[in-house]
């Protein structure tokens, strides 16, 4: 909150779907297959805050509707994310949290299908902005929306923000665990598995999941990543120790900033004990378990590793932090240790750069996008226990 008491340059300007006949229809409707601009805005400035609400029948929505967003006239997006995964909560569904940059604000300590969603990052542009919603679902869509901007001179030095979204399903496990299994069942050792897995050494990174590939000058300044857990190890059923490794301007193995696992990159510990949390810059914005009786997308105020099955967004922003690269920056992970495992990743990344970005990988197509349903989910967690 500093320098809240400053004189502020610039006009504050807002592009809304208020009704401008003066009743109270406050929407626009987006039909199936279909994309509606939100923002077409000319000039400079520099776009601080978005809040937007949807309205639809359809299943999973969040991830059938995009949002992409394009600076100074460029034909490439450098917004382009299924809404839901831009706005923090992963799976095509909505999740009571807030960060500081981003939250989702809906029913508390359920699975919702419906949110009002915001994002407070900046977004700079030198002559031009536009934002779209993009209807691929199946059935129209009801929009509300607010894009509130500064109209301002930009400096020449600032980075454009970027948010990518990617999905792997499933990560190519390296380890076949179903056998691994059979082995573990005949010793008399809880952690036989475990410490077969943790043998496996990861001297190149060359295997992880990749959250960002960029190439130029920028920050990057966090992600969240999206796991439907599928493929969990015998006896320790947990998704994480995943290293994260941050490869700046084209360095070689080991990189500068390698990690020590993905409960640590993501700010926890000894796995995701507190559960569900939300914070400033660190937290899990959903933590939706599996039953083996299938109940499933159920909260438990405790949880223990044999809880981690299930679906689970986490996330990390390097606000305070940013990761700096002049040439380009490679960030993956590990899927589980030396990328045992086979589950279901899919992230957004948020970063700020100079333009030209290099093209984001093509997105996939609906059904591509789509979250396993819960009784699929059921069926591969418990077959691999």
């Amino acid at each position: 909150m500093n320098n809240l008491y400053l004189k502020k340059d610039g006009k504050s300007k807002r592009v809304s779907s208020w009704d401008q006949t003066g009743k109270n229809s406050d929407r626009v409707i987006i039909p199936a297959g279909t994309s509606f601009v939100i923002a077409d805005i000319e000039g400079s400035g520099i776009i601080k805050h978005i809040w937007m609400t949807i309205a639809s029948e359809e299943k999973y929505y969040f991830r059938k509707v995009l949002l992409k967003a394009y600076w100074d006239h460029e034909s490439e997006p450098s917004i382009d994310s299924p809404i839901g995964d831009f706005f923090g909560v992963g799976h095509g569904v909505a999740c009571h949290y807030v960060s500081a940059p981003l939250n989702m604000i809906t029913t508390q300590g359920v699975i919702e299908d419906k949110a009002a969603l915001n994002s407070f990052f900046e977004m700079p542009f030198q002559k031009a902005a536009r934002m779209q919603v993009v209807n691929e679902g199946d059935k129209d869509i009801i929009l509300y929306f607010y894009v509130d901007y500064v109209e301002c001179p930009v400096s020449e030095d600032s980075y454009y923000f970027h948010a990518s979204w990617r999905r792997e399903n499933p990560t190519k496990g390296l380890v076949d665990l179903e056998a691994l299994r059979l082995e573990h069942d005949k010793q008399n050792d809880p952690h036989f598995a475990s410490r077969k897995v943790y043998e496996i050494a990861n001297l190149t990174g060359e295997e992880n999941y990749v959250i960002l590939d960029a190439e130029g000058e920028g920050h990057y300044v966090g992600c969240n990543l999206s796991i439907d857990h599928l493929n969990p190890m015998p006896g320790f059923s947990w998704p994480g120790e995943g290293d994260d490794m941050f490869f700046i301007d084209g360095e070689p193995w080991p990189p500068r900033l390698h990690g020590t696992g993905t409960e640590d990159y993501f700010c926890a510990a000894w796995g995701y004990p507190s559960g569900k949390y939300d914070s400033p810059y660190h937290g899990i914005s959903l933590y939706a378990p599996l039953r083996s009786h299938g109940d499933t997308w159920k909260d438990e105020n405790t949880i223990s590793f044999n809880d981690y099955s299930g679906k689970i967004t986490q996330y990390r922003f390097h606000i305070v932090d940013p990761i700096i690269f002049d040439k380009s920056l490679l960030f993956s992970i590990e899927h589980g240790h030396g990328n045992s495992q086979s589950n279901d990743y899919s992230s957004v990344a948020y970063w700020y750069q100079r333009e030209p970005h290099k093209k984001f990988p093509e997105m996939l197509p609906v059904t591509k996008r789509l979250p396993i349903s819960e009784r699929e989910s059921v069926r591969q967690f418990y077959r691999s226990l």
